[in-house]
């Protein structure tokens, strides 16, 4: 999906690591949360409260997901899961543009 319509928009930007990761909140009519962000090249680490897929729009990263001990690559066009009330580190290697949908 490359727009979406009917949404609410946050005006404030959701900054994280002195403006490394920015992003923006979009709210739909149904419930459903998203969120689209940057992320500068560099090492994070992120937790969780709702189950997340995290698409990669643009760039390049390397995510260690919760309960396994090694890297996974992913790039444009892929995406990964991460389950609820849990912690993920990420490497981006590019700027990476991606959407992140929570799932109840």
């Amino acid at each position: 999906m490359s727009k979406f319509e009917n949404a609410t928009i946050t005006r404030q930007a959701n900054i994280y690591f002195d403006g490394n990761v920015t992003s923006r909140t979009i709210q739909f009519a149904n419930g459903e949360t998203k969120t689209l962000g940057i992320m500068l090249p560099g090492d994070y680490h992120f937790d969780t409260k709702k189950k997340e897929v995290m698409e990669i729009q643009s760039g390049d990263v390397e995510v260690l997901l919760p309960d396994s001990g090694e890297w996974q690559h992913f790039s444009t066009g892929q995406s990964f899961t991460v389950p609820a009330n849990a912690s993920f580190q990420i490497r981006a290697r590019s700027v990476t543009d991606y959407c992140c949908s929570f799932v109840e």
